[in-house]
């Protein structure tokens, strides 16, 4: 989902210091989030939604280590083992998040959206949450 008309916030060069991750929880907001994805694919990727900071450090070098180790930096282009599918549903399990929606809902662990398989890349994993559809993303290494 990624609004033309919508005001569009970059996330790569600057715009937040590393290191960083976060969620764009997928919904009608009018504002696009773009990030570089890919590893040294270098593809630009946009979705429309609000951003929700998730930075734990462990699944950040979890997912660093799955795509730019097990996967040589080169992104999914090439395909996706399952060994490394592993390593992905792993470090996303490690993430949190508290609901920004519904008040008094406690943290809930974020899972891979395996609905969404063919979305997965470095810096953009799909994954649910307590506010529904997101994607997870940080900065891509290349």
């Amino acid at each position: 989902m990624a609004n033309a008309g919508a005001p569009l916030v970059s996330l790569t060069g600057g715009f937040i210091c590393p290191p960083w991750m976060a969620v764009i929880v997928q919904a009608f907001t009018g504002v696009t989030y773009e990030n570089q994805t890919g590893g040294t694919a270098c593809l630009p990727r946009r979705v429309e939604g609000y951003y929700v900071p998730v930075y734990i450090e462990q699944g950040l070098q979890a997912l660093r280590r799955a795509f730019e180790v097990s996967l040589g930096g080169a992104g999914t282009h090439r395909g996706l083992p399952a060994d490394v599918l592993d390593e992905i549903r792993g470090a996303v399990s490690l993430l949190v998040m508290m609901s920004s929606t519904r008040s008094g809902h406690p943290e809930m662990r974020m899972a891979l959206d395996e609905s969404r398989f063919y979305e997965i890349d470095e810096a953009w994993v799909p994954v649910t949450t307590p506010d529904g559809p997101g994607i997870l993303t940080w900065e891509n290494s290349d």
